[in-house]
């Protein structure tokens, strides 16, 4: 795989860094920037933005991101994805103040692939 084929829109499932592993549903948008680095945009549930920008290498992908939390605080963290297609992207993340006992994890597919096709039915 390679840099330029990671840029565009995915459809994400995912569960909290918690012990109940709450889940979560959104998208995930990549995009390079200038420097051929990687911008990310989250929304989650619809209505969390979360951004970050990050580095790919060995077909890992990882991300520091941000977003501003209910409280209005600033929460940090690193997402960390296995590029197992130009499709699919496996991951796990875990954030500065989160519990340090558990790691979240995502699923991400690219919309319109027959990756997502199959989540679907």
């Amino acid at each position: 795989m390679t840099l330029n084929e990671l840029p565009g829109t995915y459809n994400i499932i995912g569960c909290n860094q918690d012990k109940d592993g709450i889940a979560y549903k959104g998208t995930l948008e990549l995009a390079l920037d200038a420097h051929n680095r990687i911008e990310a945009r989250w929304l989650i549930n619809d209505s969390q933005e979360q951004l970050g920008t990050g580095f790919f290498k060995d077909n890992i992908l990882v991300i520091n991101f941000n977003y501003k939390g209910d409280d209005a605080m600033i929460y940090k963290g690193v997402v960390v994805y296995k590029c197992i297609t130009k499709d699919l992207l496996d991951g796990f993340w875990s954030e500065k103040h989160g519990n340090p006992l558990y790691l979240g994890e995502e699923r991400c597919y690219r919309v319109n692939t027959q990756q997502q096709q199959q989540l679907i039915n």
